[in-house]
C-alpha cells in the first residue's frame, strides 16, 4: 500500500508540474519577424522677419552731396540646415519711381539701400542692384542681416514725416 500510495503521489506531483507546462500555448507557438521601414522626408525652407531702417532727423540744410544722411536697419533670416543657393532680394518699395523714394503728400525724398556699410554695393535686383547670396547655415537658427541705407544729399524738401515700404525676400 506504501508503494501504492508512493506511486500515486508520485502521479500527482507529475501532474502538477507537467500540466501548467503542457496547457501554456506559448510554449507551442512560433514566430516570425520582418522590419519596418520609417523615412522622412526634409526640404529647404525659410523664414524672413522683417525689420526697419530709420534715418532719424533729415535736415536739408546740412545735408549735402559730402554730407549725406545715412541710416542701417536689420532684419533676420532663418534657413534649413545646410540650404544651399539661397539669396535675399530688396524690392524698389512702395515708391519707386526713377529710383526709391519715401513720400509726404506730394513730397518726395529719394534714398538708396546697400549691402554693404561702405554703402558701393546696391541691395535689390530690381531697382539696379544685386541679391544677397546667404552662405548655407550650419543649424537653423536666425541670422541678422544689416541694411544699410542713405539719402542723398541736397534734396529740396518740405518739412513733414516721409515713409517707404520694402520687400525683403528671401529665395530658397
Amino acid at each position: 500500500m506504501k508503494t501504492v500510495k508512493r506511486m500515486m503521489f508520485g502521479l500527482v506531483v507529475a501532474a502538477t508540474v507537467a500540466g501548467p507546462l503542457a496547457s501554456d500555448s506559448t510554449l507551442l507557438a512560433a514566430t516570425a519577424t520582418a522590419n519596418v521601414t520609417v523615412s522622412a522626408s526634409v526640404t529647404n525652407n525659410c523664414s524672413i522677419s522683417g525689420g526697419s531702417l530709420s534715418f532719424g532727423d533729415y535736415d536739408p540744410l546740412v545735408t549735402n552731396a559730402t554730407n549725406p544722411k545715412d541710416g542701417s536697419g536689420t532684419f533676420t533670416v532663418a534657413c534649413t540646415k545646410g540650404a544651399a543657393g539661397v539669396t535675399i532680394d530688396l524690392g524698389q518699395g512702395q515708391n519707386y519711381s526713377t529710383g526709391r523714394r519715401m513720400i509726404a503728400g506730394a513730397e518726395t525724398v529719394n534714398y538708396q539701400l546697400y549691402s554693404d556699410s561702405g554703402r558701393t554695393t546696391v541691395w535689390g535686383s530690381t531697382s539696379g542692384g544685386a541679391t544677397v547670396a546667404v552662405t548655407a547655415p550650419t543649424s537653423k537658427a536666425p541670422v541678422t542681416y544689416t541694411v544699410y541705407g542713405r539719402i542723398t544729399g541736397g534734396q529740396d524738401v518740405a518739412a513733414g514725416t516721409y515713409g517707404d515700404t520694402v520687400v525683403a525676400t528671401v529665395n530658397f
